[in-house]
């Protein structure tokens, strides 16, 4: 039985990667790329050579999944993506979760994070943070996302890309309010950006946004639990539905704004519709 290693790579400066990473990545019989130009470049800057590569993403994991479990039965597998760690926001969770339920071992090989890097520097409270990743691409979920983790009171983290930024930070002004923002630009690239500031203000600065960015916004003070009557949590479900909001982000902002437990604001999310636009009781 192989072990599937997570290797991570560098987020932008090649110098980040770690001498463990690329012991393993030498000594894999077989290493599995999110993109296998980039892992080359990675590979030749470090004139390191690995036994085999194949691609794995998000338009191919349905067939190679089988084919790396069958590699992973033989011997080792190392699995990296185009930046940072496998297995957080890509289709290396799927391998992840399929290599564990196979009984594999899978060890992690940590190293650069965008967001580690981002909160970081920030300059916003690190104690506790909620990482989004990426957001929906539709505003009306997006802000959906943005209310329901807001509810938690913690820094918000999110991955945007640049030409959805501008939606994004206008989506966040509206959802939140006017709250300040570390805007955290290509890092560690050559033209590395990390711009603080509030909402509207990132809004009139990035007029022609460039690069991927990390977003790390101030969290607010988590409200009250409200009172949870069946009327006022109607309200708020057909609010979160007619903003587009998903059953799992539905399920957390009614979690956090009447405290409710999970298995209760589950129930309440799916029987709300009866004829009169009330939430069942029974």
């Amino acid at each position: 039985m192989g072990t599937l290693y997570l290797v991570a790579t560098p987020i932008g400066n090649l110098d980040d990667i770690t001498v463990r990473a690329l012991r393993i990545l030498r000594e894999a019989p077989l290493v599995a790329a999110e993109d296998t130009r980039s892992t080359r470049l990675l590979l030749d800057h470090f004139d390191a050579r690995c036994a085999r590569l194949t691609s794995y993403n998000d338009h191919n994991k349905r067939a190679k999944l089988p084919v790396l479990l069958r590699a992973l039965d033989d011997g080792d597998v190392a699995l990296v993506s185009d930046a940072g760690m496998p297995g957080i926001s890509d289709p290396g969770h799927d391998l992840v979760v399929a290599a564990i339920d196979a009984g594999h071992a899978v060890v992690p090989v940590p190293g650069a994070s965008a967001v580690l890097a981002a909160v970081a520097a920030s300059g916003l409270p690190s104690r506790r943070f909620y990482y989004l990743g990426f957001l929906p691409r539709q505003p009306g979920p997006r802000r959906a996302a943005l209310r329901a983790a807001a509810a938690s009171g913690d820094t918000l983290v999110v991955f945007e890309s640049p030409h959805r930024l501008r939606q994004t930070l206008d989506d966040a002004h509206t959802a939140l309010g006017d709250r300040r923002i570390a805007v955290c630009r290509e890092l560690t690239k050559l033209h590395e950006e990390i711009w603080r500031g509030t909402i509207s203000g990132a809004l009139a600065h990035f007029e022609q946004p460039r690069g991927e960015c990390t977003l790390v916004i101030e969290g607010g003070a988590a409200p009250e639990p409200a009172p949870a009557s069946p009327a006022t949590i109607a309200d708020v479900v057909r609010e979160l539905r007619a903003d587009g909001a998903t059953s799992r982000d539905g399920v957390a902002a009614l979690m956090h704004r009447f405290a409710l437990s999970r298995r209760d604001a589950y129930r309440v999310w799916h029987e709300h519709g009866g004829a009169d636009g009330t939430i069942p009781t029974h």
